[in-house]
């Protein structure tokens, strides 16, 4: 770039471009947290040239869009309305184009869409100029910078143009960087979606509701272990849905089309557990009149569901190793070896580990089992699914009983959000059906709610973490509540929350709340 000394009053622009390129500079070199570094430096820019605001997009290629990643002089409300497609407006020409635009005075141009609602003129009324060019990293567009100053028909646009271009040269990687994150992070997304929508499918067995952290790495888990014929280990405390895990690795399996035959080893007796299991000939015992296939022979071909294993006695678990091993077994009173193709997949809430110290559960046998586990959190470690897990039991029950529930009310939320629900989904589920038949307006209120949730001491669980720790989860669900109902408008949800827009836009940055993610 030639730098120029033109005059405007007694400075030299060349000199102050010097100065901007030198600190930007350094402060790249320095750089650890990438993101905010990026909002410092269009600080920087803006401070040096005194302009009103900047701000710098990245072109998302995954779903054709653009979001605001950094500005300087937006506001949280603002920079969150900022999304457009490629080709719509000035940032989507630019991306679409490769090109540099210049608009000298935004409020006469019919290309400016103002999709950040911003002040079309200056505080003093004076004419604004818009100045937009791309990132380009290894010749592909992965943003824009750009820039709003005050209209000024002395600097002529080349002189922008070429600042704003090398800035952005400067700062490519970086923004190459946050691009990549960016891309990750949406086909996680699309990923878990379309392997939500398969285990939700048409079989109301695949029901599985939940958008946590914990419950994707799930979800990935089921994913991953489906398509092979690896025994399954299915782990967690009562009520959590072990049995909905199997259903769905079973009917993403190739052995979908086959048996599945589930076998609840804690509900049979220890006298007869073998002959569930394994089958039995005539005569086998007193009251064998015929003979009977068992679970595992009837499960050929497709896959057999062994619930609380842990529950087996010593015995059984012999025979069980066996048919892990080799495929084979004999029915109680014959002789004859039957060999079965069985996918095997089990579940317990048992501490497994501690049985076997106590020789009530065979080592060889746990490992044997234990090939792929997968364990499932309870509810209070989900509780951000809770919501939504209670969107899906009023709908099932407003099928089931032809009723017309609409809603639940916040206060009601709140509580369920804050109890620690020792019987997991399961307590959910009945929780909610009994407020489902109390309720005498449709919509379910707290003092419909057991008065376990309404008294939570009184039955010894409280919610965990302490009063800061409990606020902040509520107001985290509130925030989160408020902008899926306004679309992500920041503030109409501060309108919503009855807090001004600058009091949200600072929770939503301590929670790192993505409002963008909430637009339809």
């Amino acid at each position: 770039m030639e730098f120029k000394c033109k005059k405007a009053g007694s400075e030299c622009y060349g000199l102050k471009e010097l100065v901007l390129l030198s600190e930007i500079s350094q402060r790249l070199i320095q750089s650890k947290e990438l993101k905010n570094d990026l909002t410092s430096i269009l600080e920087i820019l803006v401070r040096h040239l005194g302009a009103e605001r900047s701000l710098l997009t990245i072109f998302n290629r995954k779903n054709s869009n653009i979001y605001i990643e950094s500005a300087y002089g937006y506001s949280p409300a603002q920079q969150a309305r900022g999304k457009y497609k490629l080709g719509e407006g000035i940032i989507g020409r630019v991306v679409e184009l490769a090109r540099p635009v210049v608009v000298e005075k935004i409020s006469k141009s019919s290309l400016f869409l103002n999709r950040t609602q911003q002040e079309l003129k200056s505080d003093g009324g004076e004419e604004l100029s818009f100045i937009c060019v791309p990132i380009i990293e290894e010749g592909k567009v992965t943003g824009t910078l750009s820039l709003v100053r005050i209209f000024n028909p002395f600097i002529t646009n080349d002189e922008d143009l070429k600042l704003l271009s090398i800035i952005g040269s400067l700062i490519s990687r970086v923004v190459r960087s946050r691009q990549e994150r960016m891309e990750e992070m949406e086909l996680l997304r699309q990923k878990n979606q379309e392997l939500q929508n398969l285990l939700k499918g048409d079989n109301s067995t695949l029901n599985m509701i939940g958008n946590s952290a914990k419950m994707r790495d799930v979800y990935s888990l089921v994913n991953m272990v489906a398509e092979t014929n690896s025994t399954i280990l299915i782990r967690g405390e009562s009520g959590i849905g072990k049995e909905l895990v199997a259903d769905a690795i079973h009917f993403r399996s190739k052995r979908e089309r086959g048996s599945f035959i589930k076998v609840n080893c804690s509900a049979l007796p220890d006298s007869l557990i073998e002959s569930e299991l394994f089958g039995h000939e005539k005569g086998a015992f007193t009251g064998a009149n015929g003979q009977r296939k068992g679970r595992f022979e009837l499960a050929d071909g497709g896959t057999i569901f062994l619930d609380e294993i842990g529950d087996i006695p010593l015995s059984t678990q012999v025979k069980i190793l066996r048919i892990i091993q080799q495929r084979e077994f004999e029915r109680l009173g014959g002789t004859e070896t039957i060999k079965v193709d069985v996918r095997i997949i089990t579940a317990t809430n048992r501490k497994l580990e501690e049985m076997i110290e106590r020789g009530e559960f065979r080592e060889d046998l746990f490992y044997r089992i234990n090939v792929f586990p997968i364990f499932i959190p309870s509810l209070r470690e989900r509780r951000n699914d809770i919501p939504m897990l209670v969107d899906h039991f009023i709908e099932k029950f407003n099928k089931r009983n032809n009723a017309k529930i609409k809603r639940i009310t916040t206060s009601a939320l709140n509580m369920l959000m804050i109890y620690s629900w020792p019987g997991n989904i399961r307590e959910l589920e009945n929780c909610i059906e009994r407020a489902c038949i109390l309720t005498q307006d449709n919509v379910i209120h707290s003092y419909n709610l057991p008065p376990s949730l309404q008294t939570a001491d009184s039955t010894n669980t409280g919610a965990r973490g302490g009063l800061t720790y409990t606020v902040e989860q509520v107001e985290q669900q509130l925030i989160r509540e408020a902008l899926t109902t306004t679309n992500g408008n920041i503030a109409k949800a501060a309108e919503h929350l009855k807090v001004t827009e600058r009091m949200l836009g600072t929770r939503i940055k301590k929670y790192e709340i993505d409002a963008w993610r909430f637009k339809v």
